[in-house]
């Protein structure tokens, strides 16, 4: 491991940028200072994301991820700071980051934080049809 803190976020442009997709990350290392004992706070993040010109190369997020390991943060202030260094570097069309923190002093904590473009509207979701396997052999 890198002993650098990386702070950039690196991008790459959407290679499907006509189409609407959702993007689902799990992250389930992310680590902090609590700013009032000094002790680890540990979390899960969730982000999920609908790119629109950029999306988020990997391995600067896992970096970007880790350069908290030794910062203070309340939970709140470190989810919506991490959501804002996202959009900041690609402007999505619609992102959602959740920080699931692991119990501190018996109290689970869950954060969410959404970013929506102006004038952006979701597609409607299409609910298809399940289907049994092989549904169409003889029985």
């Amino acid at each position: 491991m890198p002993r650098k803190i990386i702070h950039k976020l690196e991008t790459f442009p959407n290679p499907s940028s006509k189409r609407d997709y959702h993007i689902h990350m799990e992250i389930p290392e992310f680590t902090c200072l609590c700013p009032k004992t000094g002790q680890p706070d540990f979390a899960s993040l969730i982000l999920d994301y609908i790119p629109d010109k950029e999306c988020i190369e990997l391995k600067s997020l896992k970096l970007y991820i880790w350069s908290y390991r030794d910062k203070n943060a309340f939970h709140e202030a470190v989810t919506n700071h991490i959501l804002n260094d996202l959009v900041a570097a690609i402007n999505p069309k619609y992102m959602r980051l959740i920080a699931k923190f692991y119990v501190r002093g018996g109290i689970f904590t869950n954060i969410v934080a959404e970013h929506r473009k102006p004038k952006w509207k979701q597609k409607p979701i299409i609910h298809l049809e399940e289907f049994e396997k092989q549904s169409n052999t003889r029985p």
